[in-house]
């Protein structure tokens, strides 16, 4: 069985997430979609907690088969062999994407050289779309449903009726 990870923050996770993920089922058995902790993001650390996180890309992610969350709090290469993962899938939106992927993955490679990495090019409308352009537009009241899954829309929108 072939099974990759797809790691991330996902504050929130967001359609361009959720394509990188269908595309990626299509190529492995089993996608873990891996949440990571990332407590020492932006100026106050992640919008939505790590429960929160992870309940949101479960039911985003529900009906595509092969799919399965998880939070992780360690080394991705550590994380990949507890899962028993081959592959890292990543999504690469811009040249700017590819130049930090780029150095990760040589770093993962040097870490363990069974991981491999693949890149999933985002398709043209995603190519803008990121978790941190959809908290901007949704703190300024912003109507970002075409952007994330309907249970994100939710709670995006309760987050900054507050």
């Amino acid at each position: 069985m072939k099974r990759a990870l797809t790691p991330g923050t996902f504050d929130p996770i967001t359609e361009g997430h959720l394509d990188v993920i269908r595309r990626a089922a299509q190529l492995v058995d089993e996608v873990v979609v891996a949440v990571a902790v990332s407590a020492g993001k932006g100026p106050k650390g992640p919008l939505f907690s790590l429960e929160e996180r992870v309940a949101l890309a479960r039911e985003a992610t529900r009906d595509i088969p092969g799919v399965m969350v998880e939070p992780f709090d360690e080394l991705l290469v550590d994380f990949a062999r507890r899962m028993g993962a081959q592959a890292v899938v990543k999504g690469l939106r811009a040249i700017t994407d590819f130049e930090y992927e780029f150095q990760m993955t040589a770093m993962n490679y040097q870490l363990d050289k069974d991981l491999e990495t693949v890149f999933i090019m985002s398709t043209p409308q995603h190519m803008y779309l990121s978790s941190s352009v959809v908290r901007e537009i949704a703190s300024w009241g912003g109507d970002v449903s075409k952007f994330v899954p309907p249970c994100v829309n939710e709670a995006l929108l309760r987050k900054f009726a507050k």
